[in-house]
């Protein structure tokens, strides 16, 4: 805008706040039709981003619900769980079985013989071969960077993390032993260890030999001596071995403990043995509770959806004033896309099963729209067609798929919603350029109406200056009578 001037000159015109004044009047009636429209179409944009929002919420649920699986899922339960615990999936039959345990799977760690001189103990250079169950699993290059008995264990356990073998050092009364541990269980799967020095004269590496030489009572001169070397030998903590179990009577031995093969369908996790004579029950069985969970997960999505819908579109009547509206108010897509909804769930079901309409499972519509469930009426049907309620709502034909097809073309890239959304950011970009407009015409006007007025002004105070200097000529002629 034009910077704004005083009165100047005559002293009879206030130029800054008549222009502003003739400014503001020039600018209102644009300004407000502007204001208005920009307004209106940024409150609808916003709705309408709200709508696609809560249609798409809805569509996520649907297609979670869309799945078979989540319907005919089956259930576990084992009668000792401190023993085993299972899960099922859809394909396992109902029934029970009888389950010994009489053995985990396990897996191997030793111990390597006693150093006194504790995790510094230096080596000669060389390399320490480690196998699981006579296989090759890593060779450790022992060199000047880790020839100690601290340096080793750090190798092991860099080389070895992606082959399940660990190592740490465990100080006993007999010195500091190098401690392997294995994750694979199996019978005969223990580890072995077998050094070889290239060079140096400090500890040979032979001595984290494992299994190390056999002692015979024989070679030591006294049976403290025996007893002495026994002591700081390697030791066998923990030897790998199978799980081994029955189920029915039919013997299984697995690797791990977790048995995916023995019962088809099931997987049995193993976490303790049972006491002889004295099996645990598992029971499979139809996962009626995850039906139902799925059922009201559908009832809240869809009441989410409606209520989101409802409050864009709603009309709220307030006494002695104007109703409160919306911005979806009497919108045509809202109404088009909660009708087209609303038509689905009255659809009858075309599958197979007994479940043909929501009404069978104890679904009903409430005046407000939404969904209403009756917790003993779903439980009867549960009871009555378990796989029926899977058919209703899932598949291609199922009710989760045909009101998922509904909203597809409202909310898809270049949907309805979308085209809706980009004909408004259309209309404020066009308000945006029209408002630039306005400010450059009012920016003109301005300048002009200062220009005037400033003209006028100088004018004004002309004349009055004229008019000034004729009184005082004309009180200075002889003979003239002043009257006060």
């Amino acid at each position: 805008m034009a910077t704004t001037i005083g009165t100047v000159g005559s002293g009879l015109i206030d130029i800054d706040t008549t222009v502003k004044a003739l400014v503001a009047n020039a600018r209102a009636p644009k300004q407000n039709q502007l204001d208005t429209l920009e307004s209106k179409s940024t409150t609808k944009l916003t709705a309408l981003g709200s709508l696609k929002s809560a249609v798409s919420e809805f569509q996520s649920a649907m297609a979670l619900l869309n799945s078979p699986t989540s319907f005919l899922a089956r259930t576990a339960t084992s009668s000792n769980t401190a023993a085993l615990n299972a899960t099922a999936t859809p394909s396992a039959v109902s029934g029970s079985y009888k389950i010994n345990i009489t053995q985990l799977a396990a897996g191997s760690k030793i111990a390597s013989a006693a150093f006194s001189t504790g995790a510094t103990t230096a080596f000669n250079e060389g390399s320490l071969d480690i196998k699981i169950g006579g296989d090759d699993a890593l060779t450790i290059a022992v060199d000047s960077t880790n020839n100690t008995l601290s340096g080793i264990r750090d190798a092991i356990n860099k080389q070895g993390a992606d082959k399940g073998i660990s190592a740490t050092i465990v100080t006993d009364s007999q010195g500091s032993r190098l401690v392997l541990s294995s994750s694979k269980m199996g019978d005969g799967k223990d580890i072995t260890m077998t050094g070889t020095s290239t060079s140096g004269s400090k500890t040979d590496l032979s001595k984290l030999n494992f299994p190390g030489p056999t002692l015979n009572p024989s070679d030591f001169g006294s049976t403290a001596e025996y007893d002495a070397a026994v002591a700081k030998a390697g030791k066998t903590l923990s030897t790998a071995q199978s799980a081994k179990l029955t189920v029915d009577g039919l013997s299984v031995v697995s690797d791990s403990n977790t048995v995916t093969t023995a019962i088809d369908g099931i997987t049995l996790n193993l976490t303790g043995e049972t006491e002889a004579l004295k099996p645990l029950t598992l029971t499979v069985g139809q996962n009626s509770s995850a039906v139902k969970t799925n059922v009201q997960n559908f009832v809240t999505a869809y009441n989410k959806m409606a209520s989101a819908i409802s409050s864009l579109t709603k009309v709220t009547p307030v006494e002695g004033s104007d109703p409160v509206v919306a911005a979806l108010a009497g919108d045509s897509t809202a109404r088009a896309l909660l009708n087209s909804m609303r038509s689905e769930l009255v659809t009858p079901s075309s599958s197979d099963g007994s479940v043909k309409a929501l009404a069978s499972l104890g679904i009903t519509t409430k005046q407000d729209g939404t969904l209403d469930l009756n917790s003993a009426k779903l439980d009867a049907a549960i009871a009555s067609d378990y796989q029926g309620i899977a058919d209703f709502f899932t598949g291609d034909n199922g009710l989760a798929a045909r009101m998922t097809a509904k909203a597809k073309p409202y909310t898809d890239s270049g949907g309805v919603i979308e085209q809706r959304s980009s004909v408004l950011r259309d209309t404020i970009k066009g308000v945006d350029n029209q408002q630039k407009a306005l400010d450059l015409r009012m920016t003109a006007l301005q300048t002009r109406l200062y220009k005037q007025f400033t003209t006028l002004d100088s004018l004004l105070a002309q004349m009055q200056g004229t008019s000034d200097n004729l009184a005082s000529q004309l009180d200075a002629l002889p003979g003239l009578v002043k009257k006060n």
